[in-house]
């Protein structure tokens, strides 16, 4: 057991999470528990993809089309995540990872 544990950064995240698709909602639920038992290293694409050295994503995707929630790999063997959205373009939004960045520092997570 690698004891990770994957959590969001705020209610603001929380809304974001809550807003997807119940069939995507729970692909995102399975990938994060995927994570927690292998931790964010190990799972891998499809799953999880480095957008960079410091953030990630969650992949999944459903009826509705797909969602990406953005995270970072904090100390203490944590994933926060900071940014869930739905996916509308072939790349990551440079919005989405804007306002990833901009969550994470004000966090000090980066």
């Amino acid at each position: 057991m690698s004891n990770w544990s994957v959590e969001t950064l705020n209610h603001v995240v929380d809304e974001e999470l809550s807003a997807l698709p119940l069939d995507m909602r729970g692909r995102f639920v399975r990938v994060s528990q995927l994570i927690e038992e292998f931790g964010p290293f190990k799972v891998g694409m499809p799953h999880i993809k480095s957008l960079n050295h410091k953030l990630w994503e969650i992949r999944v995707s459903g009826r509705d089309g797909i969602a990406r929630g953005i995270y970072v790999v904090a100390m203490g063997k944590r994933v926060v995540v900071v940014h869930v959205f739905i996916k509308k373009t072939q790349q990551t939004p440079a919005k989405a990872l804007g306002t990833a960045m901009k969550r994470a520092k004000e966090a000090g997570l980066l």
